[in-house]
């Protein structure tokens, strides 16, 4: 098995806020159903949600600015890593989850393996 890392991008219902509407809490709601299936399954190895605020470290002097300045559409709103056979493997473990029913994305990435 690989590890894969999802990446959620867009949709209008997000974590920090998921407290503020009904249709809010409701999608929370299909996350948590969504990702505990995926952790029954021992699919899921861990996820988070990320807060919308944060701070973006450049270049070789190292400044610090706020961030990030991504427009809502492209900020990474969380992450998940999970475990597949493959990279088309993980893309249909993906294909569940609620970000594409408020028109958001996910991006499968590949978890590079390191040797120490």
């Amino acid at each position: 098995m690989e590890k894969f890392m999802y990446l959620f991008r867009g949709g209008v219902n997000h974590a920090h806020n998921a407290a503020d509407s009904e249709a809010a809490a409701k999608n929370m709601q299909a996350w948590a159903a969504w990702m505990g299936d995926l952790a029954k399954k021992g699919i899921m190895v861990g996820a988070d949600p990320l807060q919308p605020t944060g701070k973006v470290v450049t270049g070789t002097k190292k400044v610090v600015t706020d961030g990030p300045f991504a427009e809502v559409k492209e900020m990474v709103g969380g992450y998940l890593i999970v475990n597949a056979k493959d990279i088309n493997e993980a893309v249909e473990f993906s294909k569940g989850c609620p970000i594409f029913a408020e028109d958001g994305n996910v991006e499968v990435r590949p978890i590079q393996k390191m040797e120490m």
